[in-house]
């Protein structure tokens, strides 16, 4: 009943607080709907929709299958896990929650495998850190390569201490690897293709009807995301009156903004300026803000994960830690990877900061500065490289397995 209570009042609260700053809630509503429209909607649409088919006709199964050794090991983790964090690394947040939730309703990974793998798939948009910071807030694209490096090191490197020191786990529930073992244990490409072959019976859709639905499941989620970056810009902006006396007082102006939304925050971080900050702080404060991901980050999560048995007080002690731990590893790695780096670029590309009369100036550089491929780190090229001779190894292994496939239907 106390909770109750306390949650009417506050959003009592929060209607007072509209109706008297209506203008200030308007604009801020606004930033919330450019950040959602120009990098979220794009961003994670196709990575929700194409999971969504990866599920429905097995492939998910099948990567379970093959990864399961690997991430056993790393993580203590089933196979299927890997595409969970694939997702999430990909598509940004809350793909990895979402697909966590999934696999937990499914029972395929237990209570304590879920909070891990939830905290570990729970990722920004690569997309907004190449791009949108790295382009457009610093002007530099290879600083935002850096700042991902660190965010994506930091998170590995916690979630491998947290799996060296949980107790052991002896998980007997069901997963699509473990259908395929038979007396006379077969390879894993055999395991894969019985993997495959199950998950697509289990579902069962046509292609048309499957992918109907995840378009519509996939828009629908977005919608809800929406709703909750937009309201979160609202609080952050409404908050200001009491939370900037204090942190302006300090020189961490930014910490307002990035407490309630992460990409808002992001861009306080990459234009705050107080005294004795330099382009390490700020790249340390941009890694640290997009770690937390921001109330609205931590409450999509929330949502996505409704429904399961899987708590958000973990989380939320995980997004801390890992926001600590990105910018240490920010500080550490800052000079090392540019002294690497620096013979490869360009004169000039060390990174700077520009300030924009407003975020919405610097986030419409996400469609506004003609970017080229060449102008991307280096990296990214070869990346791309890698994703094709992946695709070209998956396809010949589809084309290997079409006969094993065949001889276990009939």
């Amino acid at each position: 009943m106390a909770k109750t209570v306390l949650l009417a009042f506050l959003s009592l609260l929060l209607v007072v607080a509209i109706i008297l700053q209506p203008d200030a809630a308007f604009q801020s509503s606004l930033k919330g709907l450019t950040v959602w429209w120009s990098i979220v909607f794009p961003g994670l649409l196709p990575f929700l929709v194409l999971y969504e088919l990866i599920a429905a006709f097995g492939l998910a199964h099948a990567i379970g299958a093959l990864l399961q050794p690997l991430m056993g090991r790393l993580f203590k983790l089933p196979g299927e896990a890997a595409l969970t964090i694939v997702m999430g690394w990909m598509g940004g947040y809350p793909g990895g929650a979402e697909a966590t939730a999934s696999l937990r309703k499914r029972n395929i990974v237990s209570k304590q495998q879920g909070q891990r793998l939830l905290a570990l798939s729970h990722m920004p948009n690569p997309l907004f850190m190449l791009v949108v910071i790295g382009a457009g807030f610093l002007h530099k694209p290879i600083a935002g390569f850096i700042i991902a490096t660190a965010v994506w090191l930091s998170a590995i490197w916690i979630m491998l201490l947290i799996t060296l020191f949980s107790r052991k786990e002896q998980s007997n529930l069901p997963t699509a690897s473990a259908h395929a073992e038979n007396k006379q244990k077969p390879s894993m490409l055999h395991q894969a293709a019985e993997a495959l072959r199950l998950g697509r019976e289990q579902d069962g859709r046509s292609f048309g009807k499957a992918l109907g639905d995840s378009v519509a499941t996939s828009v629908q989620k977005l919608m809800m995301i929406g709703g909750f970056m937009i309201f979160a810009a609202v609080l952050a902006k409404l908050a200001e009156p009491l939370l900037s006396p204090l942190l302006d007082q300090a020189g961490l102006g930014f910490i307002g903004q990035a407490f309630f939304e992460g990409h808002l925050g992001a861009y306080a971080a990459a234009v705050w300026d107080a005294p004795g900050t330099s382009t390490l702080a700020n790249a340390a404060a941009i890694a640290a803000v997009l770690a937390w991901s921001g109330l609205s980050g931590i409450l999509q999560a929330g949502y996505s994960i409704s429904g399961t048995d899987l708590k958000l007080l973990p989380f939320i002690a995980w997004r801390a830690a890992h926001a600590v731990h990105a910018c240490l590893f920010m500080v550490v790695l800052w000079h090392p990877i540019t002294s690497l780096l620096r013979p490869l670029l360009a004169p000039g590309s060390t990174p700077t900061f520009v300030a924009f009369d407003s975020p919405d100036d610097a986030l419409g550089t996400y469609s506004a500065v003609p970017l080229k491929v060449s102008e991307l780190p280096l990296l990214w090229q070869h990346s791309l490289t890698a994703c094709a001779i992946i695709a070209l190894i998956v396809i010949a292994l589809a084309i290997m397995l079409l006969p094993y496939r065949k001889t276990q239907k009939t």
